[in-house]
């Protein structure tokens, strides 16, 4: 195999290694780039003598063969010239091929120099092409951040931001416009933050907005709550023991599911305050945030409460708008606080939710005083109580405002107090103080049902028209303290954890109406002088008093479990009793008064003389008078309208008095009238009583004895006893009796041991005849006449 000829040797060595060559083909395969070498080295002249030398030395050899072989040698001559030519013509090929592959190769050296400088060029052009490329990259993402915050995709526009920082500027880092882009980050970020701050103050304030409505369905929410639930604790009576928002009140409305935050009312999206807590966090600014959040929501519950309120309003609507605006600030705080994790604390929750309750509580406390009227407090507590309601379903604290639900019971026990007050006076004073007529048995069943009384008879023996023993205004009374009762606990309903002191103020509040309103409003009416009105305030303190021995017992089955146990005692029970007492002492004042001014009527001659001439009077005669010329068969005219008085005032005016006091009505009458009679002989105007004064006395001390026989009562005949027996005295025969201990106990026992021996003292058993006056005498000292 024919070796290669190398490129990189000497052009002789070169031309040796072709000469060598066996194959005509190889020649010209190594001739060519030998030619191509040596016109690029510059050694085409060194090749030809390389050519030309070992032409010589093939002559010679071919000579010095020649000379041997002369034969051979001139056909090798021949050979030779033959190759000589060839070779010469070679020769000029070769420097044709020379020339023209020098041409080649400057040309060639030309066209590779325009080459190399057309892909400098081309690089160059590639280069700035890419520059451009990553420039407009950049430019379009700049622009793009721009676009994004005018669609208000904020956190693309944050995100593209990045990408533009972190990816893109690092490569065109060697370009001016990289630093001017980088530069522009900060504010770029900045006014992307600003963006969505604005947008995020555009949500809080369509959330403030929106507070009130939001409390208002929350309000209706929880109405329908307490409807669902007193429906079940209607059919399920055990369900009544667990109040709203129990565990097991919660557990049997968990098919009712509501979401507050998204229903067909209202919907709240929290889009725009989770993208900017994003992009606050990407910024690294979410502790900036968390402060100014915190700061525009403090600053929007001051513009929630407003500086007053009006209470007085039909509709409540200033209160509801209130607390509703609250409520709804409140749950979504809650709501806040549970989706954004991080961004709201509970102590700023709870913060925020008792400065509300406070400012709230400071507004309607400083407008209760122009309440007055105790249904509209009711429905201020309804108000405040759904709120509670409302806001305990959703967590918050209310025991703020569970003590100032105290506060509003407290008013509206004065207002009731003050109500019901004024009724009592007033029908206390317009009575009539007269027994109650009934007409018609439906108006005889009202008054039954609403009073504290217990017929007599029974209603099928009644025969209407009748007369009640009380007056009108127990009935009236009645009723009042039933519904001070029933209106009391009104304010228990729905939401309220102090019941017991509902029980206590109650209680007082009662006793206070009934001692002061009822009870001492009667007791000053006892100073009337028509025996008939005190008679029936009696009548009416004794079922008053029955009346508060029922309350009492219904004060206990009505009071609530908290309260402690055992009996309830009303002071006004023991008042109604006292003031009956006071109440029978001005009955016995006013019977006494008149018994005091029909004794006071009496003239006993106690010196009387009897003119044996002249007739007796005819039997029941009506002389008022005794005269010394007769003494009367008949009592006196004092006592029978003594006796008839109190006979008369006993089928009338005290007609309706228990028998009890009846009784002792005339038990302390007949005293008294006993000790009032007793009292005329000893009084110490009386000198001397003869025996025709002492038969006189007797005959009215006779006559009163019988009319107390005729009360079928021995208690009350006893009461006549010491007056009795002292008429006996003065008239037994011998005084001595009195003074003999043992005839003294069996005859004269009631006897006063001070008056007897006075009145003993008195007696004389002579009649002394009066002169007979000078009628002259008589007749100057009638007319003032001296003598």
């Amino acid at each position: 195999m024919p070796y290669a000829v190398d490129q990189r040797v000497d052009p002789d060595v070169a031309a040796q290694q072709i000469t060598l060559s066996c194959l005509e083909n190889q020649y010209f395969d190594h001739l060519i780039p030998a030619i191509e070498d040596a016109g690029n080295g510059g050694k085409g002249q060194q090749l030809l003598q390389s050519f030309a030398h070992f032409s010589i030395e093939r002559e010679a050899e071919i000579e010095s063969i020649c000379s041997t072989n002369h034969q051979g040698f001139a056909s090798a001559s021949s050979q030779l010239l033959l190759v000589s030519e060839q070779s010469r013509a070679l020769m000029t090929d070769i420097h044709v091929l020379s020339q023209s592959t020098q041409t080649s190769t400057e040309t060639l050296a030309r066209e590779k120099k325009a080459l190399v400088e057309s892909r400098a060029v081309r690089q160059n052009i590639d280069e700035a092409n890419e520059a451009l490329r990553d420039c407009l990259e950049v430019l379009r993402l700049a622009n793009q951040v721009y676009d994004l915050l005018g669609r208000k995709s904020h956190y693309s526009a944050l995100r593209a931001l990045d990408e533009l920082q972190d990816v893109h500027l690092l490569k065109i880092t060697k370009y001016k416009i990289a630093d001017t882009i980088r530069r522009s980050i900060p504010d770029t970020k900045k006014l992307i933050a600003d963006a969505v701050m604005t947008d995020l103050n555009t949500w809080l304030f369509r959330i403030r907005e929106t507070s009130q409505f939001l409390g208002e369905v929350a309000f209706y929410h929880i109405e329908q709550r307490r409807a669902r639930h007193k429906d079940r604790a209607e059919k399920l009576m055990s369900l009544g023991n667990f109040k709203l928002n129990s565990a097991v009140e919660s557990v049997a409305d968990e098919d009712e599911e509501f979401d507050i935050l998204d229903n067909e009312d209202v919907q709240v999206d929290f889009t725009p305050l989770f993208e900017c807590m994003h992009i606050h966090d990407a910024l690294g600014q979410r502790e900036k945030f968390k402060v100014d959040y915190a700061s525009t929501r403090r600053q929007q519950k001051d513009l929630l409460m407003p500086h007053s309120i009006t209470l007085v309003d039909p509709e409540g609507s200033s209160l509801s708008e209130l607390l509703e605006g609250i409520a709804g600030f409140a749950i979504i705080e809650k709501a806040t606080m549970s989706k954004a994790r991080g961004l709201r604390s509970l102590a700023d929750v709870d913060e925020l939710w008792d400065s509300m309750c406070q400012t709230a509580i400071a507004l309607v406390s400083n407008a209760l005083s122009e309440v007055t009227n105790a249904e509209l407090l009711l429905k201020i507590k309804g108000i405040v109580a759904l709120f509670i309601q409302t806001m305990t379903s959703y967590g918050y604290p209310v025991q703020m405002l569970d003590t100032f639900l105290l506060t509003l019971f407290d008013k509206y026990a004065e207002l009731l107090k003050r109500r019901f007050s004024d009724d009592f006076q007033e029908i206390v004073s317009t009575d009539d103080y007269m027994p109650m007529p009934i007409h018609k048995s439906d108006e005889y069943d009202k008054v039954v049902n609403v009073s504290w009384y217990t017929p007599e008879k029974p209603r099928q023996e009644l025969r209407f028209p009748c007369v009640l023993p009380f007056s009108q205004m127990y009935p009236l009374c009645c009723i009042d303290i039933r519904n001070f009762l029933n209106q009391f606990y009104f304010f228990s309903d729905d939401h309220f954890q102090h019941l017991k002191v509902i029980d206590d103020t109650l209680k007082a509040s009662l006793d206070e109406l009934l001692c002061e309103k009822v009870c001492q409003s009667l007791v000053n009416r006892l100073s009337t002088q028509y025996l008939g009105q005190i008679v029936q305030i009696l009548i009416n303190l004794e079922h008053f008093e029955i009346a508060c021995q029922e309350l009492e017992q219904l004060l206990v089955a009505a009071r609530s479990n908290a309260s402690a146990g055992g009996a309830i005692v009303l002071k006004a029970t023991e008042d109604f009793r006292n003031s009956k007492k006071t109440a029978e002492k001005r009955i016995f004042e006013l019977v006494n008064s008149k018994i005091d001014d029909l004794i006071g009527t009496a003239e006993y001659d106690w010196l009387v003389v009897i003119n044996a001439l002249q007739p007796l009077p005819k039997k029941n005669s009506f002389d008022q008078t005794r005269t010394a010329s007769a003494l009367e068969t008949e009592p006196s005219s004092y006592m029978q309208t003594l006796t008839r008085y109190l006979s008369n005032i006993m089928n009338t005016v005290l007609l309706g008095l228990p028998t009890e006091i009846k009784e002792l009505i005339y038990f302390d009458a007949l005293s008294h009238a006993a000790t009032m009679i007793l009292s005329l002989p000893l009084s110490p105007d009386v000198k001397c009583i003869n025996p025709n004064g002492v038969a006189a006395l007797a005959q009215d001390v006779q006559y009163l004895t019988e009319f107390v026989e005729t009360l079928n009562n021995p208690i009350l005949r006893e009461n006549l006893d010491e007056l009795r027996q002292t008429v006996s005295l003065m008239q037994a025969e011998s005084s001595d009796e009195f003074y003999d201990v043992a005839t003294r106990n069996k005859k004269y026992g009631r006897v006063d041991a001070m008056n007897g021996p006075m009145l003993l003292e008195k007696l004389t058993h002579t009649v002394h005849i009066p002169a007979k006056p000078d009628k002259l005498t008589a007749l100057s000292s009638r007319f003032g006449m001296k003598s």
